[in-house]
């Protein structure tokens, strides 16, 4: 792709613009309009791809450049533009969606909306021409797929909780708001103009002594003709401008913090306040902090070609300011840049809005970061940061904010790495009582060792928050920047884990904090054990899929700490984990050889370790016998009484809280460990709860319900006797049931060697208790089986049903009269299915 340089939007062999026209020369050269119009259109038609947004912001340059150069196809060229803007057939498509315009052309709009208001406010413009461009912008604004200001298609709520609930009046009208568009803010600038004998004295006199720039004009508006000024090539009125500006922000400060001192009582004791601000000045689509900060720097700017890449800037002294005041552009560009940054402000409407909000504040902190903060620099951030904490509703940096405020914790991390090495004091005060998100927190505090489970309800609860999630993690960045500073500083670095306690509600965050926590703070000498114990609290107060992860974590930062960090956790894991944790990861963990030689524990601890780890076992087993009798036996192993209480635990739960199958693991569990009775008992158990249906024949239980049966019978008759009728009353499943008779007749009962008992070596008859009662439910499921199965029958299972039906003759031959008993049942069958006669045909081929 051919790229082309600003020239070539002029006539061939034109003179260049830059080299400057007179003032009076009317539309100084010739502008070619045709080739204007088909690179606009070009470069929309590339969607911000290929740079194609560059080379439209080169455009807007051009623009600029013409205004500046005061040639009147400035203008014309900004109309030939935007009508191509309007023509792109995106925006109809985007309104019809209702889905936003990207990013990139979102920021191209707002460019173009700001340099409208920048022709609308020349000062030098006739009435005439003032008249075509308003009939322009209306006739761009009426139109209905013209780009809101907000970024909005109108499909997003309104604000219902007005943050200006002073008044009822308010809140209608946020309801029911005007629809404002990308050029609304240049139709309200055509009302504006520069005739005010006061305005005229401030910009055309260094030496005009004004208090302030009285006319209390709404400052994004000062700061447009601010802007206007340097666009038309008036650098000085434009820098007079601005310090008139700046000392009226400074006299609202003073006496903002005037009234908030006579009402400071009252509003720390209702914890609440208004905002002052009815519109916020970062993210303003006007750019108002940016502009003036700009208009104060270049007054600064060492021209000095060995430094291309970063702007390096001097003081020069404010004109007309008293030497001994020391002040100068540069400080002062630093003094609004804090002001307007520190401003409360109200979280604006849409995802568009509070995107543009962070993305202007790292603007300004990107070009504040540029500044060498010397002595002079200094003085002025700390004098602003103490007006910024002392101050009231006018601060977003006060003691008590809105709700709805926008968090200041990007530009708090900005103060605090600025001010740490002139006054550690300053930035921790400031960083700390940044660190705060009221929109997340509960009305009350409550108690902070247990944090409420804020995480899973934050997205529904919060829906007019678009950038919750960037905001927290900007929240976690302060967090971690101050834990970095804190490092070696036992009582800072308690304060700052004091305050990411208290404000951060996303566990995810706490457990990434909690990590460098601890890196920090694991000083040879144990004094960290308590602090971090806390911090770690704070990673299980809330239920995330990180869990187990932070678990597991906990415990190998409780062994780098050693034995009494581990008893510590043991001894209070109620506060810290799950039952289900404590015994399966804790206690396991903490008892693993590995734990053992890591630590070169002697014998004493050891035991002390063990017997921790015993009590918690119970304790869990108590509180939560599903889930942990199994881990807390396997933790007792070793101690008879422990192991005697865990049993009983188990024993007095079955009946109430435990299902067969936790209750079949443990038993066969005590199988393994050689308590073959205990192991019957507790397969007693499992059976009373469980219910087998005559279809289930591939239920999972089945296993166990066999070896249960097995382990009876290695035990003895007894044990047998006492099983079947608990077999026969929970499984209806015919198959299950003739596998258990013919495993219970291949041998004989008593196999297990359990002494003074004798294994008579006899088989047992099915025609005596206790198999009789089970061969009588075996034929009846038969039975009862046989008739579920014809009642829905279809031809392609006919093969399969005379299969079962052999497999239920092998069982009725087991009786004495078994072959009468099948005789009559198949007798039975024919008589009551005779209408399925190919079936009937196939039965009496096999069964006569």
């Amino acid at each position: 792709m051919v790229t082309h340089n600003c020239g070539d939007f002029l006539a061939t062999g034109a003179p260049d613009p830059t080299a400057g026209a007179s003032i009076d020369d009317e539309n100084c050269w010739h502008l070619d309009e045709e080739q204007v119009r088909e690179q606009v259109k070009l470069f929309l038609s590339q969607g911000g791809y290929y740079g194609s947004g560059k080379q439209l912001n080169s455009m807007f340059a051009k623009v600029r450049e013409m205004l500046r150069m005061r040639d009147s196809n400035g203008a014309r060229m900004l109309t030939l533009i935007t009508e191509q803007f309007m023509a792109d057939p995106r925006l109809a498509l985007w309104r019809q969606q209702g889905t936003g315009m990207t990013d990139k052309c979102r920021q191209l709009w707002d460019e173009l909306g700001a340099l409208w208001v920048c022709v609308v406010l020349n000062p030098h413009c006739t009435l005439e021409e003032k008249a075509c461009w308003l009939r322009q912008l209306r006739k761009w604004g009426d139109m209905e797929v013209c780009p809101l200001e907000d970024g909005n298609y109108g499909n997003e709520l309104p604000n219902i909780t007005s943050a200006l609930t002073q008044n009822s009046s308010h809140r209608q009208s946020s309801l029911v708001r005007p629809r404002r568009t990308v050029f609304t803010r240049a139709v309200e600038g055509c009302d504006l103009h520069w005739q005010d004998s006061h305005l005229q004295r401030i910009i055309s006199s260094d030496f005009y002594i004004s208090p302030s720039y009285q006319r209390e004009e709404h400052v994004p508006t000062a700061c447009a003709r601010v802007d206007a000024l340097r666009s038309h090539g008036y650098p000085k009125e434009a820098l007079r401008l601005t310090v008139a500006i700046i000392n009226t922000l400074r006299l609202q400060q003073q006496r903002q913090l005037e009234i908030y001192k006579h009402q400071k009582k009252e509003l720390l004791q209702r914890g609440a306040t208004t905002i002052t601000n009815l519109e916020s000045w970062v993210g303003h689509p006007l750019n108002p902090i940016g502009c003036l900060f700009l208009t104060l720097t270049e007054a600064c700017r060492v021209e000095d070609e060995n430094c291309l890449e970063i702007s390096v800037y001097q003081h020069v002294p404010v004109v007309n300011s008293s030497p001994e005041s020391g002040e100068s552009y540069l400080s002062l560009a630093l003094e609004v840049a804090l002001m307007g940054m520190g401003q409360q402000r109200v979280m604006p409407e849409g995802l568009y809005a509070q995107d543009k909000v962070w993305r202007n504040e790292e603007q300004i902190i990107g070009r504040l970061q540029e500044l060498e903060l010397d002595a002079v620099l200094v003085q002025t951030l700390r004098k602003q940061c103490i007006l910024l904490l002392e101050g009231g509703p006018f601060s977003g940096l006060g003691e008590v904010i809105h709700r709805e405020s926008v968090p200041m914790h990007t530009f708090a991390k900005y103060l605090f790495s600025a001010l740490l090495p002139h006054d550690a004091d300053l930035a921790y005060k400031l960083a700390l009582r940044s660190m705060r998100l009221p929109v997340l927190e509960t009305t009350s505090s409550g108690d902070v060792t247990h944090p409420h489970h804020i995480v899973s309800v934050v997205p529904s609860r919060y829906p007019r928050w678009f950038t919750l999630g960037h905001l927290e993690s900007q929240q976690c960045e302060l967090a971690s920047t101050m834990l970095t500073a804190a490092k070696g500083d036992m009582l800072r670095l308690r304060t700052v884990l004091e305050a990411i306690q208290k404000n951060i509600h996303s566990s995810s965050l706490i457990f990434k904090l909690a990590q460098d926590a601890f890196k920090i703070a694991t000083p040879a000498d144990n004094s960290s054990d308590t602090t971090l114990l806390n911090v770690m609290r704070m990673t299980l107060s809330t239920l995330n899929w990180r869990r187990r992860e932070m678990v597991r974590w906990l415990v190998t930062c409780a062994t780098e700490v050693g034995v009494r960090a581990l008893v510590s956790i043991l001894q209070s894991w109620y506060t810290l984990f799950t039952p289900t944790e404590a015994t399966s990861i804790v206690a396991a963990t903490v008892m693993s050889h590995n734990t053992i030689l890591r630590l070169s524990l002697d014998y004493p601890q050891r035991e002390e370790l063990a017997s921790c780890a015993r009590t918690l076992a119970l304790q869990c087993a108590m509180k939560d016998p599903q889930n942990c009798a199994l881990s807390a036996l396997t933790l007792c192993e070793k101690d008879h009484i422990a192991f005697e209480t865990a049993y009983q635990i188990v024993i007095d739960a079955a009946s109430t809280g435990m299902t067969y199958g936790q209750l079949f693991t443990i038993a066969r569990y005590m199988e393994h460990r050689g308590y073959p009775l205990r192991a019957f008992k507790l397969a007693s158990l499992a059976m009373t709860h469980l219910n087998l249906a005559y279809n289930q024949d591939t239920h999972p239980a089945i296993n166990d319900v066999l070896w249960a049966c097995a382990l009876s019978h290695s035990l003895g008759k007894n044990e047998l006797a006492a099983i079947i009728p608990l077999v026969v009353k929970s499984v209806h499943c015919a198959t299950v049931l003739s596998d258990i008779l013919r495993r219970c007749t291949m041998t004989a009962p008593g196999l297990a060697g359990i002494p003074g008992r004798r294994n008579s070596g006899k088989l047992m008859s099915t025609d005596k208790a206790p198999l009789r009662q089970l061969l009588d439910a075996t034929i009846s499921a038969y039975i009862n089986t046989t008739h579920s199965r014809l009642t829905h029958i279809s031809p392609r299972h006919y093969g399969e049903f005379i299969e079962f039906l052999s497999k239920a003759r092998e069982t009725f031959l087991l009786a004495q009269d078994g072959h009468i008993q099948f005789a009559q049942f198949i007798d039975n069958l024919k008589q009551i299915y005779k209408g399925k006669k190919k079936l009937m045909l196939l039965v009496r081929e096999r069964f006569g």
